[in-house]
């Protein structure tokens, strides 16, 4: 999204690369994630919230966010869903990288389902 200068007013990312303990920690955070993913689609400013799993790579998730702002991140780190998502997500983990991102351009998402 830019304004008539160009330049971006707005967006804000992560992506994030989980690597799982095995294959049955890999089943029980993909299912900690479908719970969280009831509440993510209610928040607003949650613009696009997706988990991947690379090929050939069973146990990674990578997870791809897209907030309307930094501030709709922040909100989206306070729900009672995410914090008990980040809470329990540990048990289940070896590793978590995460890379925060400023939305220079793109294509995003338009219509209803983008608010």
């Amino acid at each position: 999204m830019t304004n008539s200068g160009g330049a971006v007013k707005s967006g804000y990312a992560l992506a994030v690369r989980f690597t799982t303990c095995d294959a049955d920690a890999a089943q029980r955070f993909d299912a900690l994630v479908a719970r969280t993913l009831e509440g993510i689609r209610n928040e607003p400013g949650t613009l696009v919230y997706v988990s991947h799993t690379p090929v050939d790579e069973p146990l990674v998730r990578v997870f791809y966010e897209l907030y309307a702002d930094e501030a709709a991140f922040r909100a989206h780190e306070e729900q009672p869903h995410t914090r008990q998502m980040l809470k329990e997500r540990e048990q289940y983990l070896t590793s978590v990288e995460v890379t925060f991102m400023h939305e220079l351009a793109g294509k995003r998402p338009t219509g209803p389902e983008a608010t």
